[in-house]
């Protein structure tokens, strides 16, 4: 199986910003620990500040990998061409959101992305992107 991790923007902060709601740890020292968890799954893993990068990315991979799991950051709850690009492609996404979006400004609270995502998770820390593995996997 084969799956990309797409990462929106500020995420490349991850240990740095906002330490009490993102945690101390770097996103890259985490992807390695997943990469070690789930050798049976070939991931992959892209990050950018970028809207037009994301949707480069998602337009690259996205009828080809088996799935993508995404957490848009901030332009999930601005961005309508992201909405469109996971649309338009074959592969499965699952939003991911290391905290509650629900538990935040109510202007996190509404998601372009949701309705054309498979699912959605968030609140559980990193350890949200393991439950996204996990989903796929039950999936094939």
């Amino acid at each position: 199986m084969k799956l990309l991790i797409l990462n929106g923007p500020n995420l490349n902060l991850l240990g740095k910003r906002e330490v009490d709601i993102y945690g101390h740890q770097t996103f890259e020292s985490y992807f390695a620990q997943l990469q070690k968890n789930y050798p049976n799954v070939e991931l992959h893993y892209f990050q950018s500040n970028s809207e037009g990068e994301l949707i480069d990315k998602l337009h690259q991979v996205g009828f080809s990998y088996q799935g993508v799991i995404f957490n848009a950051g901030a332009y999930t709850h601005t961005s309508i061409a992201l909405s469109d690009a996971i649309a338009a492609i074959s592969s499965p996404v699952i939003e991911v959101h290391i905290s509650n979006i629900y538990k935040r400004e109510s202007y996190r609270h509404h998601s372009y992305l949701s309705p054309v995502c498979t699912g959605s998770i968030a609140g559980f820390g990193l350890y949200s992107y393991n439950l996204a593995i996990e989903a796929f996997q039950k999936k094939t």
